[in-house]
């Protein structure tokens, strides 16, 4: 009986809707539903021309099958061009763009309504298409590659739920000329890879200065790594309480939940760090005990804290569960536990009233500021902190696709909650990082990534990842001062911020204050003891620029220990032997920096890039490679 009612079969879906749907009901529900049935006409009768039919359109999204991928595609390159026609005479607010995703996959039929894998993948790549955009997956471009006068970008390799392999997806590129730049592209990929990666290095010297410097310095390092043996040391207990929240355990029967409960570790590392009365332990050394069996006094002595916090998240439907512990790792005996079973919209004060009961535990005495950062709300609607956790994974990948995916969770976070101000800071970063890290050259990324900074400042003036964005694109700027005054706000706002303490240190050290930038990166190294390699580096440019070389000598060979293709090391250590007068160890260092910079820029230009507020540093360190020969 069911084998006659149900039949399988292969078959073209398309999948649409709305970008920023919620934000358009919220603002005009009428004047929406009008343009969204007007719409819905017009792809139904392009759906048609180009043999396919509607199965379905709840909401704001239309789902569509065709016989042939070709079709498929032609009518979503249709569908886009007719509304993007129409929107042009509407009001910039009014605008409603369509996301289309198209996938060719296996479908149940049933009477008129089709459901299965296929279905799933095309709503997924459809999510990872920009509004008025198309993308597509693996399945589909094989089939139409050569078939249309069409380009196409890989958007790399994505996972989707209940489906074992990641699915290859492609953005289809409908702008004239397109499909020769991305020919060149296929062909080209290997090398220019190679030549992207060497660029990026040699950028502090050569072009986008920022590049080099940033891949190393916002880049934690992979949460997976082992602890370097070298960094395992009996540090100091600081003297105030101390505590390290490690990585709370998912257990939730879906293994896809892993970025919720890391997620929720990284809230409250961010909550407990904005208390001036603690020392909490940076993300980045937490997160390298994540999914492995430990014992807290081992924990302790190689953090150099007191406390331990552990837990584990459960998730299910609308309902979650906590569990937390707080352990003094010097005697491993337990100061406060306690279960939590929540709805799911009470998240954020559940987090808060965590943050606040080991507060309570540790005796410590919050000020006034303090006390309401600690009780803060992301959003009101759950599926836009969803969205945004979702986000949070992608961009600690640090890879361009999973920046793109990033990019999209916080687009969505804020089309679902246009107010949501956190989101539009971490939708700021993905643009810093695609400028930054070589991923794009268009110069319009490091403007966007200041203006949605600015923007989450507008909604929420106590975002210190905001204020952190603004004072990186104020340094490669030029506007030393400014820069120095938002990483400031930063520390101000988050007195634990490793990384905003660092990040401080390489600003000052490019505005002339080395002797305090030491003093800052030292500070960031023992709240981040298992530091990112950019923390050293920050250390080493900073006893060059005191004209302590032997000790910067040190320092950047441990960078080189860790990185030995880090171009700015070689650099520095090539002056920095020529002022010892140590030529041949700096002759050695020099034909490094060839190597690894074989392309040939005027000095003059090298200096107007660094960001340097005395040219007479600038001087200093092109005077040294001109003497090792670089130059």
């Amino acid at each position: 009986m069911t084998t006659e009612r149900y039949r399988r079969k292969l078959t073209a879906i398309l999948s649409a809707d709305v970008k920023g749907y919620s934000r358009l009901m919220g603002e005009d529900e009428e004047a929406t539903i009008r343009t969204l049935t007007a719409y819905r006409d017009v792809m139904a009768n392009l759906m048609q021309k180009h043999l396919g039919r509607v199965v379905d359109s709840p909401g704001d999204n239309v789902l569509a099958e065709f016989k042939s991928v070709v079709d498929a595609v032609r009518c979503a390159v249709e569908i886009q061009e007719e509304l993007k026609a129409r929107n042009a005479e509407l009001p910039e607010n009014r605008k409603m763009e369509f996301r289309i995703g198209v996938n060719l996959g296996d479908v149940i039929e049933d009477g008129e309504r089709i459901y299965g894998d296929g279905v799933n993948i095309a709503a997924r790549v459809e999510s990872l298409a920009e509004g008025g955009g198309i993308s597509i997956s693996g399945t589909v471009h094989d089939h139409i590659e050569n078939k249309l006068a069409l380009g196409y970008e890989f958007l790399g390799e994505h996972t989707v739920k209940n489906i074992k392999k990641p699915v290859r997806v492609y953005r289809v590129l409908m702008e004239p000329g397109a499909p020769a730049e991305v020919n060149r592209e296929k062909r080209s990929r290997l090398r220019r890879w190679r030549w992207a990666a060497l660029a990026v290095l040699a950028v502090l010297f050569m072009g986008a200065t920022a590049a080099v410097i940033w891949n190393f310095y916002v880049r934690p390092s992979p949460p997976t790594e082992e602890v370097p043996s070298d960094m395992i040391q009996a540090l100091e207990l600081p003297d105030k309480p101390s505590i390290a929240v490690l990585p709370f355990t998912n257990m939730s029967d879906d293994p896809e939940q892993e970025y919720f409960s890391d997620g929720i570790t990284e809230d409250l590392i961010i909550d407990l760090s904005k208390i001036s009365g603690l020392f909490v332990i940076a993300r980045n050394s937490v997160f390298v005990y994540k999914g492995k069996a430990v014992k807290i006094a081992e924990v302790g002595r190689a953090l150099g804290v007191r406390y331990v916090l552990e837990g584990s998240v459960r998730k299910a439907d609308n309902r979650v569960r906590i569990t937390a512990q707080l352990v003094d790792a010097t005697t491993e005996g337990h100061l406060w536990g306690e279960r939590y079973d929540r709805d799911l919209k009470d998240i954020f004060s559940l987090q808060d009233e965590v943050a606040q009961k080991i507060v309570a535990a540790l005796a410590v005495r919050l000020t006034e500021d303090e006390e309401k950062r600690l009780v803060r709300k992301y959003t009101d609607s759950m599926e836009a902190y969803d969205a945004f956790l979702h986000g949070l994974e992608y961009k600690n990948r640090y890879t361009k696709e999973a920046n793109v995916q990033a990019r999209q969770m916080y687009e969505r976070a804020i089309d679902l909650d246009p107010e949501f101000a956190a989101a539009y800071a971490h939708l700021g970063l993905t643009h810093f990082h695609e400028w930054s890290l070589g991923w794009s050259q268009d110069p319009q990324s490091l403007e966007q990534a200041f203006e949605l900074a600015q923007r989450a400042i507008a909604l929420d003036d106590s975002l210190s990842e905001a204020h952190a964005i603004l004072g990186e694109v104020y340094l490669w700027k030029k506007q030393h001062e400014q820069a120095v005054a938002e990483l400031e706000k930063t520390i101000a706002l988050n007195p634990n911020d490793a990384d905003g303490i660092a990040r401080l240190g390489n600003i000052l050290n490019w505005t002339g204050r080395p002797e305090e930038a030491l003093g800052l990166v030292k500070k960031a190294m023992r709240l981040n003891p298992v530091h990112p390699v950019w923390y050293l580096w920050n250390l080493g440019h900073a006893y060059f620029l005191t004209g302590r070389c032997e000790e910067a000598i040190e320092t950047l060979k441990r960078v080189l220990d860790r990185n030995p293709g880090f171009l700015p090391a070689h650099v520095y250590l090539t002056v920095s032997y020529i002022e010892l007068g140590r030529h041949e160890e700096a002759r050695a260092q020099a034909a490094e920096v060839r190597k690894l910079n074989p392309q040939t820029t005027s000095t003059e230009d090298w200096k107007q890039r660094i960001p340097y507020k005395d040219q007479a540093v600038s001087e200093r360190l092109f005077d040294g490679l001109r003497k090792a020969g670089v130059t």
